[in-house]
């Protein structure tokens, strides 16, 4: 089936792969076949045919399936891929009901929960012997010493009371979360920190995608979401 249409391509100068030294190849820059380009080569087809040897009405009806099939795999692809699309984003309907609900998002600035307690994550590049969560507040004064020991590459929760290292009440906040993390050699281990903030509002920007409004943080994307509490 493919051997009678590359035939029928070289006949006319041009191979499957659309490069020729003829002037129907170098009509467009296109490496691949569309329908129209299908229909042209086949109009060429039955117009410089051997009137004493026409083409084979067997090896045109292959050719058409052929191309009828390609066409239809191409448009399934098609298809599918906007389907994964759909399916993998997050819809405009989503991020609404997010509004009131809290969201983890790569921050050092965090508000406490209504019962005073604190929580987040740190996201370690490597293996760290000791790892030791620092909270400060608007001053830059240390609150609070949380020391998580030995922690291996990866996500690392982290929770806090919501007293100070003295036993006092620290405050209503904003606190800055700071990470020190150290490998076996005492060498700093590189963390980022990641923060629970409540989703206060959704706004849109001028191209009509949704941004959330944070507290304390500002406007973020619903991209920078790493998971919805």
């Amino acid at each position: 089936m493919t051997g009678a249409f590359d035939n029928t391509l070289s006949s006319l100068g041009i191979n499957r792969y659309g490069t020729s030294d003829g002037p129907v190849a170098n009509a467009g820059s296109n490496a691949s076949m569309g329908q129209e380009d299908f229909l042209t080569l086949m109009t060429a087809q039955l117009k410089n045919q051997d009137p004493f040897k026409p083409m084979d009405n067997n090896q045109m009806v292959a050719q058409m399936a052929q191309f009828s099939s390609l066409s239809g795999i191409t448009e399934m692809n098609a298809t599918l891929s906007s389907i994964a699309q759909k399916l993998g984003a997050t819809s405009t309907s989503d991020v609404l009901s997010w509004v009131g609900s809290s969201v983890l998002t790569q921050n050092d600035i965090a508000y406490p929960r209504t019962d005073g307690t604190l929580g987040g994550s740190i996201l370690l590049g490597e293996d760290a012997t000791d790892v030791t969560v620092k909270i400060a507040n608007a001053d830059g004064e240390i609150l609070k010493t949380v020391s998580l020991g030995p922690q291996e590459a990866g996500n690392l929760d982290f929770e806090w009371d919501g007293t100070t290292d003295n036993g006092d009440a620290p405050g209503s906040g904003p606190f800055t979360i700071s990470v020190d993390a150290l490998d076996a050699n005492g060498n700093s281990v590189s963390a980022q920190t990641l923060v629970w903030s409540s989703v206060t509002s959704v706004s849109f920007d001028q191209n009509g995608d949704p941004i959330l409004n944070l507290p304390g943080i500002g406007r973020v994307s619903p991209a920078d979401v790493l998971k919805v509490g």
